[in-house]
């Protein structure tokens, strides 16, 4: 996804390097068409998130990359995104505390629909590998390295406070939303996307998957 998203940015005027770029991602697609997400019924409904940033990621925009995806039911991903930030992070401190609010409105938006359906959540876990930004965000003193963040992004403090939900440090190594800020090594990649839970469907496939949740 990031590779896709990185590529779109650069549409309107594209190089002989997009091309380049485009046609290894169809050649990936290609050779993953049977690759997907298997759900179960009975899954449960426990929400966690991990939330990642690629700091001045694009050199020539000078912006950083925020990913983020959540989880139900402990490990299987419902939800995922890698967007650009719209603001000019002046660190990497910065730029994950951004992430994070993007992050918190994606969960604060999947508990509003899943209250709907009568579920209902407290002290949702979301994760990082900063622990700057982790310490910022559970200072209730306005710090002074976040005063000039647009007011827009401070909203995730009122929500921590409140214990909607609950930040947690999370080795890099283990940072789940690693893939969807920056091209990664290939074992680093197939791993990550393993530990998503992606897994090979193919009609063989299906039908075991088929017979042992029966």
């Amino acid at each position: 996804m990031h590779a896709t998203c990185y590529c779109a940015r650069y549409q309107a005027k594209p190089t002989k390097k997009h091309l380049t770029a485009v046609k290894r991602i169809f050649w990936y697609l290609k050779d993953t068409i049977h690759m997907g997400l298997w759900y179960l019924k009975d899954i449960g409904f426990k929400l966690t998130a991990f939330s990642d940033t690629n700091h001045v990621g694009y050199l020539d925009l000078r912006k950083s990359t925020s990913g983020g995806i959540q989880f139900l039911g402990g490990d299987k991903l419902v939800s995922w995104s890698s967007k650009k930030q719209d603001c000019t992070s002046m660190s990497s401190v910065e730029a994950e505390y951004v992430s994070l609010s993007a992050c918190c409105a994606q969960v604060l938006w999947m508990i509003t629909q899943l209250t709907d359906y009568v579920f209902h959540f407290n002290k949702i876990p979301m994760y990082c590998d900063l622990m700057a930004a982790i310490t910022i965000l559970c200072n209730p003193v306005q710090h002074s390295r976040t005063k000039h963040i647009d007011v827009r992004y401070h909203f995730i403090k009122e929500k921590v406070e409140k214990g909607i939900v609950e930040l947690f440090f999370v080795g890099t190594e283990y940072q789940l939303a690693d893939l969807f800020t920056k091209a990664l090594p290939e074992e680093r990649f197939k791993y990550l996307v393993r530990r998503l839970g992606m897994r090979c469907l193919t009609p063989e496939e299906l039908e075991v998957l088929a017979n042992e949740s029966a």
